[in-house]
């Protein structure tokens, strides 16, 4: 009964903090205005004190722009994380925007929605990415092209990364700086979260999103650990595999050292 009462009082919450920014939101929408960009961070921050996802961040995101974020992508709470610790831009699946909830929100933090299987779009929308880091928005890619278990990097996807190989011509300099960063779900209500616990955090693409969602809720305490790892200058003519290789090294030996506790150089 107390956790239906917790739940409950979550959602109303959620739902006045929500109501309270979204004149804001969708006056800086109508207008293009930059507090567009800040607003959704302090929903997010609220959403994830609410979930009770504690987060510590490792590291710093870079200063320098454009900025393109690499990500591993564990759950729908991925978004929050990255959404409370930086004002960030998501490049999203177009199917994205027709979900119930988390669409509408998507669209709110005037996400980038991507058709993967439609080339002939695919110039317009590498544009859109190029402009958005032009003009100082920091844009979040999941290299994976799906969540994970949590307990492991999936093979990450050079392709994904033609966006920031696009965008470098359109760019002031010519570069873009890709920062990996990598996504540990380290703890559940304060003890060791292993991997029979961390289907708690995770997200795989085949499980129901409203059980997971009330799993969440149920829960009600996540450890998350967030590192920032050393970006990588990507320049007109850089190999866009060498590029996935790289942050593919720096996002798997973040997220070992912070799921093991360790090290990853004493393994």
């Amino acid at each position: 009964m107390i956790t239906w009462i917790r739940i409950a009082l979550i959602v109303v919450l959620l739902l006045v903090v929500t109501l309270v920014l979204l004149p804001f939101q969708l006056i800086g929408l109508a207008f293009d205005l930059k507090i567009r960009r800040y607003i959704p961070r302090y929903w997010h921050k609220a959403a994830c004190f609410l979930l009770g996802i504690r987060i510590r961040v490792y590291g710093e995101l870079d200063r320098r722009r454009p900025l393109m974020l690499a990500s591993n992508h564990v759950s729908w709470k991925d978004i929050l994380v990255l959404g409370a610790v930086a004002d960030v831009v998501y490049i999203a699946k177009a199917e994205v925007a027709n979900w119930p909830i988390f669409g509408t929100l998507a669209k709110l933090q005037k996400s980038i929605f991507v058709v993967r299987e439609q080339k002939r779009k695919a110039g317009e929308q590498v544009n859109e990415i190029a402009e958005r880091m032009k003009a100082g928005e920091i844009v979040v890619l999941f290299p994976e092209g799906t969540t994970s278990d949590g307990n492991r990097l999936l093979e990450i996807k050079s392709s994904l990364f033609g966006a920031a190989a696009a965008a470098v011509p359109h760019t002031p300099n010519g570069v873009v700086h890709v920062q990996p960063v990598a996504l540990a779900y380290t703890r559940v209500h304060g003890m060791a979260m292993g991997r029979y616990h961390r289907p708690i955090a995770a997200w795989p693409g085949d499980i129901e999103l409203v059980p997971h969602l009330m799993g969440v809720l149920k829960e009600g305490a996540l450890d998350v650990d967030v590192a920032f790892g050393e970006a990588v200058e990507f320049r007109t003519g850089d190999n866009r595999k060498q590029l996935s290789l790289t942050v593919t090294m720096r996002i798997r030996r973040m997220l070992i050292d912070h799921l093991r506790g360790r090290s990853y150089e004493a393994l």
